[in-house]
């Protein structure tokens, strides 16, 4: 909601005629397949904004009714104990560093970046390497950052999409302390995840956390304008882009990251026909990647997939973890495994003459 924190009524209370939409005329199933792209209510000719109405009656199932989908139940319950929605082991947090060298908020409190890793960036596998790129690419610039460890939680992100939103203010509340106790105010904090970037930029000044917050690609275009980095290694690849939903229609942060693959040497970004701020979503949005789809004829991921794969593209890229999962399934579903999805920093560090992950794979 636009008024307060907790949404329509504050304290995530729904407004009242929220419920008899909910009983009446939206079904259930249409609410839980919402993926939050704002694709909607960029194409809306009057400015209707949806996808908030979309989770304040989220909202009102899951608290007033306990109201939601089974494989939610999971999610919530990992982030309640493991600080994470997989239920990961909140102690391997920084497990996906353990041999690079990269000191903690608490060994080096003065660092004048934070990277703040996500999730996905600590757990999952495939986003590790994104982690490990984006670290290797820092140190080779000579930036001075740090990362919390063991101090960092989930953003809370996919509690507030789903319908959660005390889960959601338990961890906004938490971290905002922690950032705060760093002085992280005083500070650049960088991420790789647009669904941590956004809620770290754009929410948590409601719970006191007023920060300056970057997204990776941003951060590595700058690094490379100033001549920090300087790709080399020429590639010979054409690479079809796919805009995150968090960091395109909901910041509108479109050319970073095109600006670093325009400075890899021989490099030929693709464009699909859906792109930039008419770009299609890859289906995780919304707490859409901790539950299965909701009926339908046709798999998000893939029609997506089919799209990026007209440009005819040696390599996909996109900057978001939860994109890099559901179209590297995506393209395995349509046995194009020929075909690799890269983020922008392992691209960009292929440039250096470096391998992502060379220092030792995770």
């Amino acid at each position: 909601g636009d008024d307060a924190p907790g949404g329509a009524g504050g304290n995530g209370e729904p407004a009242a005629h929220e419920k008899d939409l909910v009983d009446g005329v939206i079904e259930p199933e249409v609410l839980w397949a919402c993926t939050t792209c704002r694709a909607c209510e960029q194409e809306c000719p009057v400015f209707i904004s949806y996808v908030d109405k979309f989770v304040d009656m989220r909202r009102y199932l899951v608290q007033e009714r306990g109201e939601f989908p089974a494989q939610w139940q999971a999610a919530f319950r990992g982030m309640e104990s493991s600080a994470n929605p997989w239920s990961f082991p909140a102690e391997d947090r920084a497990n996906w560093c353990a041999d690079l060298d990269i000191r903690t908020m608490a060994e080096n409190p003065d660092a004048d970046v934070l990277f703040w890793v996500g999730c996905a960036g600590s757990f999952d596998d495939r986003a590790k390497k994104v982690s490990r790129a984006f670290a290797q690419l820092m140190k080779q610039a000579g930036v001075d950052f740090a990362i919390l460890g063991l101090e960092e939680q989930c953003t809370g992100d996919p509690a507030r999409r789903a319908g959660n939103e005390f889960l959601f203010q338990t961890f906004a509340q938490a971290n905002v302390e922690t950032l705060n106790r760093y002085g992280c105010d005083r500070k650049t904090i960088v991420t790789s995840c647009p669904h941590c970037f956004n809620t770290l930029l754009n929410e948590y000044p409601d719970f006191g956390g007023r920060y300056k917050v970057v997204h990776h690609t941003t951060f590595l275009a700058d690094l490379v304008r100033q001549g920090r980095l300087r790709p080399t290694r020429r590639s010979e690849r054409r690479v079809a882009f796919h805009d995150s939903c968090y960091l395109g229609r909901y910041n509108e942060i479109y050319d970073p990251p095109r600006d670093v693959l325009r400075a890899i040497p021989g490099l030929t970004i693709l464009e699909p026909a859906a792109t930039r701020d008419r770009g299609m979503c890859c289906g995780a949005g919304g707490a859409q990647m901790f539950k299965e789809e909701e009926r339908g004829n046709e798999r998000v991921n893939e029609k997506r997939t089919e799209q990026l794969l007209e440009t005819r593209p040696d390599a996909v890229s996109s900057a978001c973890p939860f994109c890099t999962r559901m179209l590297t399934d995506g393209l395995a579903g349509k046995n194009r495994e020929d075909v690799p999805q890269l983020d922008v920093a392992e691209l960009l560090l292929e440039a250096m003459g470096e391998e992502a992950g060379a220092a030792g794979r995770s």
